[in-house]
């Protein structure tokens, strides 16, 4: 492994090159071979944040660090789908559902044609600390939070009290999940996949 690690450091003086300068001509050319194929190159934000000049047009930017890469890219004309690991990753536990619904993709982008170039979103599972045992109940119902925020208006979700009005819809969907055989996790826990804290009705847990 050190052999191999040596020979790479040895190639980049070749090339006068260092890490970040290869890290920068391997994604440049891996949109090249994708973009040869008719294929769309997506690519995690530290790209655009570090050499977007660079990036092909038709890159879309993958956001996931924080706010504020949306707005940044799309006024670059790139394309975008947010991510952002505040608020929509799902093994961040602490995270409760109404963040992830009240979380806005279209935040900070008012200009309506670069509101056409936010693709979407993405609900992120990562299994550091998931496996069979847990990872429906860390997955779900949070996950639906997200999705109702993606299929419905800006306005649908600025108006009016999540609490009141988007809580019984995912409560009810909880119970569904439940009924079919999911185990999805109690909707308002402190924390994402923890068990009820006493009997009841799917409802209200």
């Amino acid at each position: 492994m050190f052999v191999s690690f040596t020979r790479s450091i040895c190639r980049l003086q070749e090339h006068n090159m260092n890490p970040k300068d290869a890290y920068q001509y391997f994604v440049l050319r891996a949109q090249e071979i994708a973009i040869s194929k008719d294929w769309t190159p997506v690519n995690w934000e530290e790209t655009f944040n570090t050499f977007a000049a660079k990036l092909n047009p038709q890159t879309v930017v993958h956001n996931w660090l924080g706010p504020g890469v949306c707005p940044k890219a799309v006024a670059k004309g790139f394309r975008c789908i947010y991510s952002n690991q505040g608020v929509w990753y799902l093994d961040h536990l602490d995270v409760p559902w109404d963040d992830f619904y009240n979380a806005e993709p279209l935040e900070g982008i008012t200009d309506a044609s670069q509101q056409e170039l936010v693709l979407g979103g993405e609900v992120c599972m990562w299994s550091e600390t998931a496996d069979p045992s847990n990872v429906l109940q860390t997955i779900w119902p949070r996950a639906a939070a997200a999705a109702e925020r993606l299929w419905s208006t800006r306005e649908a979700g600025s108006t009016g009290n999540t609490t009141s009005s988007a809580l019984p819809r995912l409560q009810y969907f909880r119970c569904l999940l439940t009924r079919r055989g999911v185990p999805a996790a109690p909707v308002t826990n402190k924390y994402a996949r923890s068990p009820p804290i006493g009997p009841g009705s799917c409802y209200d847990q």
